[in-house]
């Protein structure tokens, strides 16, 4: 299959479409790599409701609603960009829509929980496809500056996304049963496949299309494992990270089941939310003049302090912390985790220069895959208190902290494995 002969069933673009201007294209992009947060965090004050309606047995159990959700991104993150290199960015997208909206649909009439694990899996797989394919339209669609400011907007609505879906799950739950979040998910779904069919046109021109091959995808997957600075920072992104879902997962029990917070889970929720997207815009703004690598030390060194003192605190003085306290820790916790993303992915990406699109698709699978399973371990250990949260956190900030300085001794001008294909 050549380059100017487009694959079987790729969206040749069509050239008679008007062209998105831009605000409109900037909203469509924050519309599809909203699509996975709001699946992950909208149905979270449900998750007791749901455990009951489906018999599961626990009360831990349910977090697998939120962890297999991660495991299909990891599976749909290293598919869909490299077949967006081949079909195109919009037919890619709808693949990933397809499977994102069945997955809904699917989700909303479960008879049973192994039913809803196989949708939620679904619903992550096809997720993964807007969320990285949105990145790479707005990298076909504008350079420079004008991708900077068009990247920023987009995640700017993306980081507003997890404050606000607890409490539009929260607000459809005094409406209609946990069934209805699905059924809002699977419209959100098919509104933005409208929005992306009538209004956006193909980024992608046929001519720099590129035959799907796997072996692209596991040369880049060798090249990363095999590029020490790489796959350390990529390791160190997957403890970063797993802490992230392990609170994600338990955030509903820590809220509405030890602190009894009802309705108001999704104010508290959204409070810890916001401080992650108050640390990306603070980070932005100091990488230049700290440098990422003095961010990384400091963000991790922070995680360190806090969780060490926060668990003195609950080992000597109280096991269940008032919750004004826990959120005060939350929120400064994840503050330092906000600062890290970034600076990890991009210190991941240095040496990759060469091959960054399937580089980045590599790496975000590795580090979910490791996240998904730190983050259910940790998760699973909930115990009625936040103890195994605040212990969890501390042993990966100590893991974060080796792998970095193990990851920089390793640092060497060596040329960097190619990939072949």
């Amino acid at each position: 299959m050549s380059a100017e002969t487009p694959p079987i069933f790729a969206d040749t673009g069509d050239e008679t479409k008007p062209r998105a201007g831009f605000r409109e294209f900037v909203v469509s992009m924050a519309f599809l790599i909203s699509l996975i947060a709001m699946a992950i965090d909208a149905m979270l004050p449900a998750l007791g409701l749901m455990a009951k309606d489906l018999s599961i047995m626990g009360e831990n159990q349910a977090q697998f609603v939120v962890a297999i959700l991660f495991a299909g991104m990891a599976f749909g993150q290293i598919l869909f960009g490299p077949l967006s290199e081949s079909t195109g960015r919009k037919f890619a997208v709808y693949i990933g829509l397809a499977f994102f909206i069945t997955g809904g649909l699917i989700a909303m009439v479960t008879p049973n929980f192994e039913v809803m694990l196989a949708a939620r899996f679904m619903q992550g797989f096809g997720g993964a496809a807007g969320q990285i394919i949105a990145m790479a339209m707005v990298r076909d669609r504008y350079h420079g500056r004008d991708m900077a400011r068009v990247l920023s907007l987009v995640m700017g609505v993306f980081i507003l996304v997890p404050a606000i879906a607890p409490t539009i799950g929260q607000s459809i739950l005094f409406v209609g049963g946990w069934r209805t979040i699905f059924f809002f998910l699977a419209l959100q779904g098919l509104a933005c496949l409208a929005l992306l069919h009538f209004r956006i046109e193909e980024t992608l021109p046929v001519e720099r299309r590129k035959p799907y091959r796997v072996g692209m995808i596991l040369s880049g997957l060798k090249a990363v494992v095999t590029t020490p600075v790489t796959i350390g920072y990529t390791i160190c992104a997957g403890c970063i990270f797993g802490g992230i879902i392990a609170y994600v997962s338990s955030a509903q029990q820590i809220f509405q089941g030890m602190y009894d917070t009802g309705t108001m889970f999704p104010l508290f929720f959204g409070m810890i939310a916001l401080s992650i997207g108050v640390a990306s815009f603070t980070n932005s703004t100091l990488v230049r003049r700290f440098g990422m690598r003095r961010l990384v030390a400091i963000g991790i060194g922070g995680i360190f302090t806090l969780t060490s003192l926060f668990l003195a605190w609950q080992l000597l003085v109280d096991s269940t912390p008032p919750l004004a306290l826990f959120v005060v820790f939350a929120m400064a916790t994840f503050f330092f985790f906000g600062m890290l993303f970034g600076n990890l992915n991009a210190m991941a990406m240095e040496p990759m220069g060469h091959i960054a699109g399937i580089a980045a698709a590599a790496m975000s699978c590795i580090s979910t895959t490791m996240s998904v399973t730190i983050g259910t371990l940790i998760g699973q250990s909930f115990n009625g208190t936040v103890l195994p949260l605040t212990a969890g956190l501390f042993g990966l900030a100590i893991l974060a902290a080796c792998v970095m300085f193990t990851t920089e001794k390793l640092r060497r001008p060596e040329p960097v494995p190619q990939a072949g294909g």
